[in-house]
């Protein structure tokens, strides 16, 4: 039994063997969950991530947020989704969106590729305002929304 395109419950379907997570730049979201799923699955699910646009570095919250967790990304370079597809290709089993408007691009992609997609409405951290500190918070808060969710659906 698979799931239906878009289910945001995360039930488990047939086996994932790639993944794809894209948000709207590839520099918070999607960057940590790539992060995320590669550190608990390795090389037994592909994992990518992509943004539906391009002009943001990768986020140093995020990459602090992770960093507390054990998990490196310094070295992750955001891409967008026309980018990945160049380089590679865009065969994935899944594709889980977490902004609205990476949710539209998800569901476009559609039309010609045979992927479930799952959204997964993900708070953006970027939009806390305050001290470092209660920034930070808010990051660590959707890393471990993302690391549940995550270990969840994939394993």
């Amino acid at each position: 039994m698979t799931e239906a395109p878009g289910n945001p419950a995360g039930k488990p379907g047939r086996r994932v063997q790639s993944v794809l997570f894209v948000c709207n730049f590839n520099a918070v979201r999607s960057a940590a969950a790539e992060a995320l799923a590669r550190h608990y699955f390795g090389r037994s699910v592909y994992v990518q991530s992509a943004g539906v646009r391009s002009g943001e570095p990768v986020d140093p919250f995020m990459i602090a947020a992770l960093d507390e967790i054990g998990i490196d990304a310094h070295r992750h370079r955001p891409r967008t989704l026309q980018e990945l597809e160049e380089w590679e290709g865009l065969n994935f089993d899944l594709i889980i969106s977490l902004s609205p408007q990476a949710h539209h691009a998800a569901l476009e992609l559609t039309r010609t590729l045979a992927a479930e997609v799952e959204y997964w409405p993900t708070p953006d951290p970027t939009l806390v305002q305050g001290s470092r500190e209660q920034r930070l918070d808010a990051y660590r808060d959707v890393r471990d929304l993302l690391a549940a969710r995550i270990r969840r659906r994939l394993k």
